[in-house]
């Protein structure tokens, strides 16, 4: 009598056959294992048949088994995401994630508007640099990725700073959401506008050591090399800044900081909230070219609106108090007016296409 075959191979292989889609033919119909002289016993064909059928059974219990195990994967992750602690973070991380993805971007482009606005300080008639005379001396002093000093401190005001803007800024939206719907009515301007302002300002007040520290970092080049910090990091920055001159020198410059966030913000959030709501109701254009073009115009007012804010940030930063402890100007009020007296008043707008550039990726 020959060998019973083993059956636990043809399990296998029909439990993939039945996973590919293929057709098992019963034993009946299938081709006849042996020559015809030697027909298989009875007891062999019921075996088979079993062995068979058993296959059949542990291929449908392992598809059941994958199927609840990915729905089970699936829940989780929407319980995660919807767990009543996470869902009001969402928000927030979004932002920051977003908001330094930019910054790496567009860096260098920040690197140069703190150049622009701080060249010729105390001048009126002094050379007017462009973006391009500043890119090159730049690189001349050093390295290309010289353009990217102050990275760590970038990175650090955005995951700050952004993440709390629009985390704020989204949460005051879907708190005016469910107002208007239980009053009936519709979110305007003059609430996205107080949205943005309100979120600015309390997001400008967090993130204002790491932004003191970006400029530190990117003016530093300016100074002779004997005075340079040549500051490792935005970690080495605020404990050597903290060390020096006092933890309260960390807040240097916050309130033209928090203006021109506030500034910034009217003109970004609300009126890319606004030109949107605009764009799909009076035109035919595409979701993303709604977007980017909600984007362009969001930037430009928001540029406009908190450049000579910027302008006036950026200088307070990164003054240092003199060896007789005096400082070049006292405040916000007091730059301003030395800078329209000394430079003129369109050196507020200097750099204007830059900062652009630099204010529509975040729009």
């Amino acid at each position: 009598m020959p060998e019973e075959p083993r059956f636990n191979v043809a399990s296998y292989i029909l439990i993939a056959q039945d996973f590919l889609g293929w057709t098992i033919s019963s034993p009946a119909q299938a081709a006849p294992p042996y020559p015809p002289s030697r027909t298989p016993t009875p007891t062999m064909s019921s075996t088979t048949s079993k062995a068979l059928d058993a296959a059949k059974s542990t291929s449908q219990q392992a598809k059941i088994t994958l199927k609840n195990m990915t729905e089970e994967t699936s829940t989780s992750t929407s319980s995660l995401l919807h767990n009543p602690y996470v869902r009001p973070a969402l928000p927030f991380v979004n932002g920051g994630l977003a908001g330094m993805t930019a910054t790496t971007v567009i860096q260098p482009i920040d690197m140069i508007k703190v150049r622009l606005q701080l060249a010729g300080e105390g001048a009126k008639n002094s050379a007017r640099p462009s973006p391009l005379t500043v890119t090159r001396d730049i690189i001349a002093q050093g390295k290309v990725f010289d353009l990217y000093t102050g990275l760590s401190a970038g990175l650090l005001r955005q995951a700050v700073y952004t993440t709390a803007r629009l985390g704020f800024f989204d949460t005051f939206m879907n708190m005016l959401k469910v107002r208007a719907e239980t009053n009936g009515s519709q979110i305007g301007f003059k609430e996205r506008a107080g949205a943005g302002l309100t979120a600015g300002g309390l997001a400008a007040m967090v993130g204002n050591p790491a932004d003191l520290a970006l400029i530190r970092m990117q003016s530093d080049g300016l100074k002779p090399v004997a005075q340079r910090a040549n500051y490792t990091s935005v970690i080495d920055a605020l404990s050597r800044i903290a060390k020096a001159e006092g933890v309260t020198a960390l807040w240097a410059g916050a309130y033209p900081t928090i203006v021109r966030a506030m500034a910034l913000n009217f003109g970004q959030l609300a009126f890319f909230a606004e030109a949107k709501n605009q764009l799909k109701s009076q035109t035919q254009l595409s979701a993303q070219t709604q977007t980017m073009t909600a984007s362009a115009i969001a930037g430009f007012f928001a540029s406009f609106f908190s450049l000579p804010f910027d302008f006036v940030k950026t200088r307070l930063q990164k003054q240092q108090k003199a060896p007789d402890g005096s400082l070049p100007y006292k405040g916000m009020a007091d730059c301003f007016r030395k800078v329209a007296r000394d430079e003129g008043i369109l050196r507020f707008y200097r750099g204007f296409g830059t900062y652009y550039v630099r204010i529509a990726p975040h729009a």
